[in-house]
C-alpha cells in the first residue's frame, strides 16, 4: 500500500513545483490541474480515513523528497532549517563545535577535527563515535543528529563518546566557526607559489587574491592552484576566481536552459592580478562544479595547465527558488558550458540504467582551446598531465567508501608516535599491515563483471544450466574475490596515497598535510619541475 500511496503522491507535486517554476507547457494547463486536485482530495481523505494516526507534514516530505530523487542528487527541497545551513555554506561562518561529523544511525562519526577549534579543544579525534549528545542518545533521534552540535556562541554541550572501545565524555563550549575557502598557501621554494582553494563560499575570490598578492610579494614567479577536493559552490565565485588570472570582458561561462532568463553569458569584470604568470590547476576526481568552471575555463584559454586526474564532471547549475513558509526549492536550471563551448557533464541522470543508475557518458565530442588544442567534453576536465596516484578506481573508491582507509588510519594514529611531518613515512612494511587490516576487516565490493555474472546467472536460462556450470561459477566468483586482495598491489600508488594524506592529518591537522604535500606530493613536485621547464610548459599550451 506504501509503494501505491508514493506513486499517488508523487506526480502531482511535480505538478507543482513546475507551477512554482513558472512552466511554459501552457497547454498541459489542465492536466496540471488535473493532477493537482486528485492530490488535494487523496491528500484529505488519507489523512481523515488512514486506520492509524498520520504526520501530514512527514506524508508531503517523503513525497517531495522521492519525487526530486528521480531527478539529479543536486535538485532538492530544502525546509526551514536547510535553508538556513544552506546560507551558513555559503558564507562560511557558522556556531558550533567545529568539526566534519558523519551521521550514522547510531552515532555521529568524528571525521575531522578543525585545529583550535571547540571539538578539537575538548580533546576529540578523528574516529571518535558520538553516541550520546545531553540526554539525547543518537540511536534514538530520528532527525540529523549533527544538528545538536550546532547552537549560541558560548553556550555548552555535553557528548559522551566511543575511542577505541572505550567510553568517555567531555563537555564542549561551541563558538564562531569560520571555514576559510583558502585555509593554506606558502612559497614552495623561492619561485612557485602553491594556493590551496578548498571551497567556492563568498570568501573564495577575496582570499584567493590575498594569497596570489602576498606570494608575487614574496617572490613567487608561478603559480600552483590546487582544487583537488574541491566540491565547488558559488558560480559567481569561480568567475572572479579565473578573473585574476584573465583580462576584464573574457567570456568563462555559458549557461543553457528552457527558461530564457537563466540563458546566460558570464564574463570577467575586473581587471585582474596577473595575467602572464605561469600557472598551473591541479584537480582529480572529487573537483567538482565551480572547480571544473575554473579549471576548464582555464584550460580553454590556455592560461593554465591542468594537472592530476580527471575531475568529476558536474555541468549542471542549481538555484534556490523561494516557496511559502520560507522553504526553498533547490533546482537544476541549465547547464553550463566552458569557452570552447564543452559541458563536462559525466553522468546522465535522465537516461537510467536498468537499475535505475544514472549513465556514465562514454561518447565524447572534441573541442579546440584558444591555441588550438583538442579538449572534450562529457567526463570532467581531462588534465594535461597526468597523475596516476591521482586515478579513481573502483577498488579505491571502495577503500574509502567503506571506511577501511579511515578505520586504518585510527587505529595507526594511536598505535605510533610521530613527532613531526618530517619523520613520518609509509613503508612497504605498513603498506603490508594494512593489506592484512583489509583481509580481517571483512571488506568487500561488488565489480562490474560480478554484477553482470550474477544477472547472467540468475536470468530467464538459469534452469538450462547443470550442477557444474553452477560449481564452476562459484568456483570464478571465489577467485575473483581472491583477486580483488592482489589487486592492493597494482594500485598501490593510488590506495597509499590515500593513507598518508588520512593519517598525516591525525597528527598535524589540515595544514600539516599541506607541508607535507609540499615535500612529498607527487603532483605538486612534477608541477614545480614543469613550471621550472619554461620550454615544456609553453609547448604544452602551445
Amino acid at each position: 500500500m506504501k509503494n501505491v500511496l508514493k506513486k499517488k503522491i508523487l506526480v502531482p507535486v511535480f505538478a507543482v513545483v513546475f507551477l512554482a517554476v513558472g512552466s511554459s507547457f501552457k497547454s498541459d494547463f489542465f492536466e496540471i490541474a488535473k493532477q493537482i486536485e486528485i492530490f488535494t482530495t487523496l491528500f484529505k481523505e488519507l489523512n481523515m480515513n488512514y486506520v492509524d494516526e498520520t504526520n501530514p507534514a512527514e506524508l508531503m516530505d517523503v513525497a517531495i523528497k522521492n519525487m526530486l530523487d528521480g531527478l539529479d542528487p543536486y535538485t532538492k527541497f530544502l525546509n526551514e532549517q536547510d535553508v538556513e545551513a544552506y546560507r551558513i555554506n555559503n558564507a562560511g561562518e557558522y556556531s558550533g563545535v567545529g568539526a566534519l561529523v558523519r551521521t550514522y544511525k547510531d552515532k555521529l562519526l568524528i571525521i575531522e577535527p578543525y585545529q583550535g577549534y571547540p571539538a578539537d579543544d575538548a580533546g576529540l579525534k578523528a574516529g571518535d563515535e558520538i553516541i550520546q549528545i545531553g540526554d539525547i542518545t543518537i540511536a534514538d533521534f530520528k532527525d540529523d543528529a549533527s544538528d545538536l552540535l550546532k547552537g549560541a556562541n558560548n553556550t555548552s554541550v555535553a557528548i559522551t563518546y566511543k575511542r577505541q572501545g572505550e567510553i568517555k565524555t567531555t563537555t564542549i563550549k561551541r563558538a564562531a566557526i569560520e571555514v576559510d575557502a583558502v585555509p593554506y598557501y606558502k612559497m614552495v621554494n623561492e619561485e612557485t607559489g602553491y594556493i590551496v582553494l578548498a571551497k567556492f563560499n563568498q570568501k573564495a575570490s577575496k582570499q584567493t587574491k590575498d594569497a596570489l598578492i602576498d606570494l608575487k610579494n614574496k617572490g613567487a614567479k608561478s603559480i600552483i592552484l590546487d582544487l583537488r577536493g574541491n566540491p565547488g559552490g558559488l558560480l559567481s565565485e569561480a568567475i572572479n576566481i579565473t578573473n585574476l588570472f584573465v583580462p576584464k570582458g573574457e567570456l568563462i561561462v555559458t549557461t543553457k536552459s528552457k527558461v530564457k532568463k537563466f540563458n546566460r553569458e558570464y564574463k570577467t569584470k575586473n581587471k585582474p592580478v596577473d595575467t602572464e604568470i605561469p600557472l598551473v590547476v591541479l584537480v582529480n576526481g572529487r573537483s567538482a562544479s565551480a572547480s571544473e568552471i575554473v579549471s576548464g575555463g582555464l584550460q580553454d584559454l590556455d592560461r593554465a595547465v591542468v594537472v592530476g586526474a580527471r575531475s568529476f564532471g558536474k555541468g549542471l547549475v542549481q538555484r534556490p527558488l523561494k516557496l511559502t513558509y520560507g522553504t526553498q526549492l533547490k533546482v537544476t536550471i541549465s547547464r553550463y558550458y566552458t569557452p570552447s563551448g564543452r559541458c563536462i557533464q559525466s553522468l546522465d541522470y535522465w537516461n537510467r540504467d536498468e537499475r535505475g543508475n544514472a549513465v556514465r557518458t562514454t561518447e565524447f565530442n572534441d573541442f579546440t582551446t584558444r591555441n588550438g588544442r583538442k579538449v572534450q567534453d562529457g567526463g570532467g576536465v581531462m588534465p594535461d598531465v597526468e597523475i596516476n596516484a591521482l586515478k579513481t578506481n573502483a577498488l579505491t573508491s571502495a577503500l574509502v567508501n567503506n571506511n577501511v582507509i579511515f578505520d586504518y588510519a585510527t587505529n595507526y594514529y594511536f598505535k605510533n608516535q610521530v613527532n613531526s611531518v618530517s619523520d613520518f613515512s609509509f613503508s612497504d612494511k605498513d603498506f603490508k599491515a594494512f593489506a592484512n587490516h583489509v583481509g580481517k576487516s571483512g571488506f568487500s565490493f561488488e565489480t562490474e563483471t560480478e554484477k553482470a555474472l550474477k544477472k547472467a546467472m540468475n536470468g530467464k536460462d538459469q534452469e538450462l544450466f547443470d550442477a557444474s556450470v553452477q560449481t564452476n561459477y562459484n568456483n570464478l566468483l571465489a577467485e575473483i574475490n581472491k583477486s580483488k586482495i592482489t589487486a592492493l598491489d597494482k594500485y598501490k600508488k593510488a590506495i597509499q596515497k590515500n593513507l598518508e594524506d588520512e593519517i598525516v592529518k591525525r597528527y598535524f591537522y589540515r595544514e600539516g598535510l599541506y607541508d607535507y604535500y609540499l615535500e612529498h606530493d607527487e603532483a605538486i613536485l612534477t608541477s614545480t619541475d614543469l613550471l621550472a621547464d619554461k620550454a615544456r610548459y609553453e609547448g604544452i599550451l602551445k
